[in-house]
């Protein structure tokens, strides 16, 4: 597998280091390219600690591909902050901070993490909040030539967005409501087929609305190779589908070397 394509998720990977090292650990690997979640405990940083971040990305000589903007307390179960009235300010200027370093470091790809559902909020009025939200980050990343991403994930019982289809349908929505057209799905391969999407028929029906790709196997979450997809096969239809984006390999490493398995990847 061609190298060149791939950009590694640095919040999953290399985690034995402090997070400001593993751009460099990803460049030793053989990686031209990065990915990071939220890469701050806060969603408005200090300009020192921006700047230690985008350092550390220069310095390894690695892209930034691809950011999460900020989606809240992870580990505490938030998966983002765009469709709460609550915290909604905060991700307005989360999209300030991304795309000011996504300006300097190339980034391609923001990924908005939808929110969970909010008590006592009607469903409609926290939709109509997540598509103003998504439509001011879509014009503020069109301004460096960036998308938007909107990502299906597992294992949240109160993050609504379970399938592919759900996602362009946010998509859909933006763009109708708000005339902008860059805001895509980010197709990662794990969740989809954990929440019982056939992955052949997603990449083929929604071929032209996946804005990002990213790898991992299930069950488990590991490198390709140690669970039961097909992931060759599903990278193969996208090449059929003239898919010529980054491919990025955001699950847990689970061997000494976890990515043993590109150079004979039939991708």
């Amino acid at each position: 597998m061609d190298r060149r394509r791939l950009t590694v998720n640095c919040s999953i990977l290399f985690t034995a280091a402090s997070l400001l090292h593993r751009p460099r650990h990803a460049r030793d690997a053989g990686f031209d390219a990065v990915e990071f979640w939220w890469p701050f405990d806060v969603t408005v940083p200090a300009d020192r600690d921006v700047e230690a971040f985008v350092t550390a990305v220069e310095d390894a000589g690695v892209r930034l591909t691809h950011l999460n903007l900020a989606a809240g307390d992870l580990a505490a179960g938030d998966r983002g902050l765009l469709s709460s009235p609550r915290h909604s300010a905060e991700f307005r200027d989360s999209v300030d901070v991304a795309t000011d370093i996504g300006k300097r470091l190339g980034t391609v790809g923001f990924n908005a993490l939808y929110g969970n559902r909010v008590d006592g909020l009607e469903v409609a009025t926290q939709n109509e909040l997540a598509t103003e939200n998504l439509a001011i980050a879509a014009r503020a990343a069109a301004a460096i030539g960036a998308t938007i991403l909107v990502e299906p994930l597992s294992a949240i019982p109160a993050y609504p967005l379970l399938h592919a289809a759900d996602a362009v349908a946010v998509c859909d929505r933006v763009r109708r409501e708000h005339g902008v057209d860059n805001v895509m799905l980010l197709a990662d391969l794990y969740h989809l087929a954990v929440n019982g999407d056939d992955l052949d028929e997603v990449l083929s029906v929604h071929s032209g609305r996946v804005g990002h790709v990213q790898l991992a196997d299930a069950p488990g979450r590991g490198e390709p190779g140690t669970g039961n997809l097909d992931l060759a096969r599903c990278l193969r239809i996208l090449d059929t589908q003239s898919y010529r984006g980054w491919i990025s390999l955001e699950y847990r490493a689970t061997r000494a070397d976890p990515f043993d398995w590109i150079s004979d990847f039939p991708a």
